[in-house]
């Protein structure tokens, strides 16, 4: 069972009828962006587009720029499709009209979306925390001031653990071709991250006369080795 939420201007009636024969919590709440700010908690919105498709855009946009939270859903009937592009900024589209099986289906693929997205964009690595879709960073749940580059250092490091890197590959990787300094700018981002890691700054592991690589805890090393060794041949 889904925590859903309905933004409709039309709080009497039913803006989804299928929704009655399913077995999710749904909640009403007017279609102004002011009641968003007291909404409950919900794991799909849908939008109500059926009469005022200026005045739904409006408030679907309001909802990307501002990040739902959760995926959102437009309910429409058949002549509103035409007026739908990709600048709504909407997960999805039903029918006010569509059956129950095709409105749980849509839920269910938008919850999993959802989730695969969360888990995703996350680099999860001995106590640092990457979220590559903010690009931010944090060091047991303390976010880390970061430049641009610096974020992509870590990161870089981070999705390849224990791996070593030389100047020039990191050069390459994280400035890319077109970057004209030289290597000497590697190390001063290593030594100014270092600093922000704090007390993780030993993640970031010198190899003399090499490069950097970043190292696994031992937590993290033993968690590896037991996913490896569960993993069928």
């Amino acid at each position: 069972m889904a925590q859903l939420l309905i933004l409709t201007p039309t709080i009497d009636g039913d803006v989804l009828p299928a929704l009655g024969l399913l077995s999710h919590r749904v909640r009403q709440i007017p279609a102004d962006p002011a009641a968003l700010v007291t909404a409950p908690d919900a794991e799909v919105l849908f939008v109500d587009a059926r009469r005022d498709l200026a005045a739904a855009k409006a408030l679907c946009k309001v909802l990307d720029q501002a990040g739902a939270g959760a995926p959102v859903i437009l309910v429409l009937t058949e002549g509103g499709l035409t007026a739908v592009s990709v600048d709504w900024g909407v997960d999805d589209v039903v029918l006010a009209d569509a059956g129950p099986a095709e409105v749980d289906a849509r839920i269910r693929l938008a919850i999993g979306r959802a989730a695969q997205e969360s888990t995703g964009s996350k680099i999860h690595a001995s106590g640092v925390v990457i979220d590559e879709a903010s690009y931010s960073a944090k060091v047991h749940g303390k976010p880390l001031d970061l430049t641009f580059k610096e974020f992509e250092l870590l990161r870089f490091l981070a999705t390849h653990p224990s791996r070593v890197f030389t100047r020039e590959q990191l050069l390459s990787e994280v400035w890319g071709y077109d970057y004209f300094g030289g290597t000497r700018t590697v190390d001063v981002h290593v030594r100014r991250l270092r600093a922000k890691l704090g007390d993780l700054d030993s993640l970031i592991g010198t190899v003399r006369n090499v490069g950097y690589r970043f190292n696994l805890d031992e937590d993290d090393i033993a968690a590896r080795l037991t996913s490896d060794a569960a993993e069928p041949s």
